[in-house]
């Protein structure tokens, strides 16, 4: 069960990023403009962003069986229909589709988990699993993606997922078991459903036009202005609805809350991170798309046992509160070691080291803060409390890579302008938009290691993961 809800996990996870490093093949496959290119990432992040929430509570209402391998059929389907892409359109068409059923399926996978896995210790070795996918995935993604386009062909970035998802529905029609169903019927909150996608897509459409059109951009401010109002309108219809989409007693808790804005910040100082670093790789050390995938490896090669020791020894020992901070802080300072890189570094000495740092300081904290988030919810909120770890993912994310793209570019474009007669100004100034990049990571990272300790609790969690409290003393 834990590998099929892993494999569910790796393939919303890493479809995040494996597209974009097949992007030059399917323009000059397709056709499409420089300006059409980014659609065929925001497509799948405004579905996938806008709709989860709406996604863990259909699991919660109908079964997280039912929902989970709908999830893992419809994301198949998209997959290939987007490896069939003959237009722009189509492609376009799948993307969001599987964002859409990435939106049923990732809910669903952690609610499974939460569910399943009750007993400490099998516990924390599952989301110790589960936290080493969700913090690699997105590396896998961009070795995957690379070794794919090289190798094979751009389409085969969309087709790798039904090797993924085909097996992982059957395994799951025989091994989960029936009665994985949370709660009694309950109705769909209409209201509650309509402002919160609706608030979260314009979010995620505010952030993405922020970085392709500018911060000042009107389409920018309305989306950014239109999301928060509406959002602000969803909290005060669950304050007053019988059957609430996201019941605000999920977040009211202080160490869920914590969890949450742990992921939330890592997500914002993470997806940034991976996109200048690629670009440095590929455009200034001249690495091609499977070396800069490759060259992520050893990033995993720490976060994988980091991620484990974290969650089986440190968790049960010190609690959540130290050992997130202490990954949290650990990532600052991968981040603030590749504001060195220059034109002329290496890899091994400018780019190595700070993944190995990294490596370990994700590892502390995503398992961690994933189930220190759902850790003691009621069974029938279990899926919208996973929908929720998702979101805040997927909009930390959004955020983060459009604040740092912006900044980057600015920075950049400054360099540029007061160093005219500096040789190969080109890559300098493009050097020196990452390391503004970098050093604004940094900063969200230093501000997810005082968020951790001041929210997280420091005593280790319950034996009773699913009573309160949720924390002994």
């Amino acid at each position: 069960m834990l590998a099929i809800i892993g494999l569910a996990q790796l393939m919303v996870v890493l479809d995040a990023t494996i597209v974009n490093i097949a992007l030059p093949s399917a323009q000059a496959d397709l056709g499409f403009t420089d300006e059409s290119r980014q659609w065929i990432v925001t497509s799948y992040a405004l579905a996938f962003g806008s709709l989860l929430l709406l996604g863990g509570r259909l699991g919660d209402v109908f079964g997280r069986k039912r929902v989970f391998i709908v999830g893992l059929a419809g994301f198949a389907g998209a997959s290939a229909l987007g490896g069939f892409a003959s237009s722009f359109g189509m492609l376009v068409g799948a993307r969001a589709l599987q964002g859409a059923f990435g939106a049923l399926l990732a809910p669903a996978a952690l609610s499974l988990l939460t569910t399943t896995f009750t007993e400490p210790q099998e516990r924390n070795r599952a989301f110790s699993v589960f936290g080493v996918i969700g913090a690699s995935g997105a590396a896998i993604g961009l070795i995957l993606g690379g070794a794919l386009t090289e190798l094979l062909d751009w389409r085969w970035t969309m087709f790798v997922n039904l090797f993924l998802a085909v097996p992982a529905a059957v395994a799951a029609l025989r091994l989960l078991p029936r009665d994985a169903v949370a709660g009694q019927r309950t109705p769909i909150d209409l209201p509650g459903t309509l402002t919160a996608s609706g608030g979260l897509f314009a979010l995620v459409y505010g952030f993405s036009s922020a970085e392709s059109d500018g911060w000042g951009a009107p389409i920018t401010i309305a989306a950014l202005v239109a999301g928060v109002a509406l959002l602000v309108a969803f909290v005060v219809v669950e304050r007053r609805v019988e059957h609430p989409l996201l019941p605000l007693r999920v977040v009211a808790h202080r160490a869920r809350a914590g969890g949450f804005l742990a992921i939330a910040l890592v997500g914002a100082g993470l997806f940034g991170v991976f996109l200048f670093l690629t670009y440095y790789m590929q455009q200034t050390l001249g690495f091609s798309p499977l070396e800069s995938g490759l060259a992520f490896l050893p990033l995993m090669a720490m976060l994988m046992p980091t991620g484990a020791i974290g969650q089986m020894r440190l968790l049960p020992r010190f609690g959540p509160r130290p050992v997130v901070a202490a990954g949290m802080a650990l990532s600052a300072g991968a981040m603030l070691m590749l504001t060195g890189v220059e034109a002329g570094s290496s890899y091994a000495s400018a780019v190595l080291p700070a993944l190995l740092v990294i490596g370990v300081g994700l590892g502390l904290v995503f398992g961690i803060a994933m189930d220190t988030a759902v850790r003691g919810v009621e069974g029938a909120d279990a899926g919208v409390a996973s929908a929720l770890v998702n979101t805040g993912q997927q909009i930390g994310g959004s955020i983060g890579t459009a604040l740092l793209s912006t900044l980057a570019a600015g920075a950049a474009g400054a360099y540029a302008s007061s160093h005219p007669g500096v040789a190969d100004l080109a890559a300098q100034s493009a050097v020196h938009g990452y390391t503004v990049a970098f050093t604004w990571s940094a900063a969200i990272f230093a501000v997810g290691a005082i968020a951790a300790w001041v929210l997280l609790p420091s005593e280790a969690p319950d034996v009773a993961v699913g009573a309160e409290p949720v924390f002994a003393h």
